[in-house]
């Protein structure tokens, strides 16, 4: 779809065409397809239209840095609207999870409700916090931009070149991994959605590198003016983004909560699909607190 300065935004949909609108915003690294068979599934049964969005770089996506990690919501703003969407949902995997809250802060009066599962924290102001994977890259913030192109072009073709060997590889990954991810990686529906979502790209997987980038920047809002209802998934054993920075933003949103995965690294957001869509759909139907009060 096109967006601004005549560039595309590439998305693809599961569920019914009339079901109620939920963006899935993908992790770091991923696409469009990135949404597990267990989500896609129970789409189906309870009448949700998910769209999952490639960010800028990636699979028919344009590439494109943006100034700040807010300025993604302008280009998502045109494709809700074209899509025929007033009010929807957002759920943001890993590195999506920023991009999600973006979407609560810019859109307060459209996003109904926001399920982030282990999400990346700020690195940069008065949210900041230290640790992590996310926060090493603080240190040669600096010297990426002026490296993103090769870098982008780099991880492409490795991802290319392992595409005939993808099963093989994504083992491998698995061996490397924590208990809790190598459970989910044992999953064989998971490991379809991994080589379905990475071979769709047609090679294009530059957006990690702006990803970075923008996740070491100031991400052009505070996580207290993030008004609409956050729900966060998080797995205790998560070594890529820690449980504490979970509990962080937890703390700084002004209506959030967060489920705690016993047992389960980056990757256990994925086991729990079913149950992030429940709860995003009853909190969605929540009235809010001051009809309530009526």
């Amino acid at each position: 779809m096109g967006v601004r300065d005549g560039r595309k935004l590439g998305f693809a949909e599961f569920g019914p065409v009339g079901g109620r609108p939920i963006l899935w915003l993908h992790g770091t690294p991923g696409a469009r397809r990135q949404i597990p068979e267990e989500a896609r599934l129970a789409a189906e049964e309870v009448g949700v239209r998910f769209v999952g969005v490639d960010r800028p770089g990636t699979g028919l996506s344009t590439s494109h840095l943006y100034g700040s990690l807010v300025d993604f919501i302008g280009d998502l703003r045109i494709l809700i609207d074209e899509l025929g969407f007033d009010d929807l949902a957002v759920i943001g995997l890993s590195g999506g999870g920023p991009y999600a809250l973006a979407a609560g802060y810019a859109m307060p009066e459209r996003v109904k409700a926001i399920g982030v599962l282990g999400g990346v924290a700020p690195t940069r102001g008065d949210d900041a916090i230290g640790g992590g994977l996310v926060s090493l890259a603080t240190r040669f913030a600096a010297l990426i931009p002026p490296f993103r192109v090769p870098l982008g072009l780099t991880i492409s073709l490795v991802v290319a070149a392992l595409r005939p060997v993808g099963r093989p590889a994504l083992a491998g990954y698995a061996r490397i991994s924590p208990p809790g991810d190598r459970a989910v990686f044992e999953r064989e529906e998971i490991k379809q959605m991994f080589l379905d979502d990475l071979s769709d790209t047609g090679g294009r997987l530059r957006a990690p590198v702006d990803d970075v980038i923008l996740f070491t920047r100031d991400w052009g809002f505070s996580l207290r003016d993030v008004t609409p209802p956050v729900k966060w998934w998080h797995g205790d054993a998560d070594h890529i983004v820690p449980l504490a920075h979970g509990q962080h933003c937890v703390d700084r949103l002004p209506d959030a909560e967060l489920f705690v995965r016993p047992g389960e690294s980056h990757l256990g957001g994925f086991g729990a699909a079913a149950e992030v869509l429940e709860t995003l759909l009853a909190t969605w139907d929540r009235k809010p607190a001051k009809e309530r009060a009526v």
